[in-house]
This record gives C-alpha cells, structure tokens and sequence, in this order.
C-alpha cells in the first residue's frame, strides 16, 4: 500500500504513471458507457469528473473484488446519478431526461425497425433491470462484475438479469405480434 499526494493510504497502490495507464487502458470504455446513457455533450463533460473521483477514491478500490472496469463503471454510474440530480435540484422541478438517450442508440441497433419496440420494452423495466440489462448487452460485463460496479450481491444481479430477460422477452413479444410482419424469434432468440 502506498500513500497518494494527499497523504491518505490506497490500497491499490497507482503512482500518477500507473493511474494514467488505468485511464488509457479502460477511458475508452467508460466514455462509451457515459455516451450511452447520458450522449456525447454530458459524457464529455463527465469524463473528467469520473477520473477525478477514481483518483481521489483509489483507497476503495479492493483488487480481490474484482477488475479494475467495473469499480469505474460503478464511479461512471454515480457520476451520472450526481449530474442528473443536480439537473433537477438547479431547474427547481423534475426534469423528463432519460438516462439512455435512444437518440444516440439508435444508429447502433442492428434491427432499426425495431427500435422503437425496443425502446418502449427497455422503458417498461425497472430502472434497477434496465441497469443490469444494459450493463450486460453495452458494457459486456459479467454477473460478478456488475454487482461489483452496483455493490450488489452476484445472486442478486443474476436474478434481476433473468427478470430483466424475462420481462423485456415478454414484452417485446407481445409488441411483435401486433406487427405481423416482424418475427419475434429475430429478437428473442
């Protein structure tokens, strides 16, 4: 364990070297998840504020959790939640702003038809369900990894993401089949 500028013990050990290597090695990873939820304007904006945060907690990063990615994507995460709070609490009432802005999405989605049926079924789940789905299809982070980056429990991350399975099937199933001219298996798998 070694001392930062600040004086304060870190666990983790990263010299200004090796926590620029960090930011290298994984920036571009979480730029991508802060565009995604958040488009390109605040990810901007936030990506610095991230790697402030990761600086100044390095002492609460624990190697034996896990990797390096899913401790940032939970500092990401927070940094993100802060932003939209502050949002809110500046305009003095409730914001409509979602935190996975389709807009940008939208030109990554394989099926474009199906967009917007996607967009409504991912709008249905939880927040906590939309989380943990979309940290696995975006961010292609495992179970363990995304209770690491949420501070969850990994039996609860795997029964949510079943859930979220479950439910954004179900939903996107019954929305395919008021289109006959859409297969569901295309979707659902």
């Amino acid at each position: 364990m070694g001392r930062g500028q600040d004086g304060q013990r870190r666990r983790s050990g990263w010299d200004r070297a090796g926590f620029a290597g960090l930011v290298r090695e994984h920036g571009p990873a979480v730029h991508a998840y802060l565009v995604r939820r958040a488009g390109r304007k605040v990810a901007d904006d936030l990506f610095s504020e991230v790697w402030l945060r990761a600086w100044r907690s390095q002492d609460s990063y624990d190697p034996r959790a896990g990797g390096v990615l899913p401790w940032l994507i939970g500092i990401a995460r927070n940094s993100l939640r802060a932003h939209f709070r502050l949002r809110v609490d500046t305009l003095g009432h409730r914001l409509v702003s979602r935190c996975d802005p389709w807009a940008d999405a939208d030109d990554r989605l394989d099926a474009g038809r199906l967009a917007t049926a996607l967009e409504r079924a991912l709008g249905a789940l939880s927040e906590e369900h939309r989380e943990i789905l979309l940290l696995v299809a975006w961010e292609q982070l495992s179970p363990a990894e995304i209770a690491q980056a949420l501070q969850l429990p990994p039996g609860t991350v795997r029964s949510r993401l079943h859930r979220a399975r479950r439910a954004l099937r179900a939903y996107l199933r019954a929305e395919l089949e008021l289109r006959p001219e859409s297969d569901p298996q295309e979707v659902c798998g």
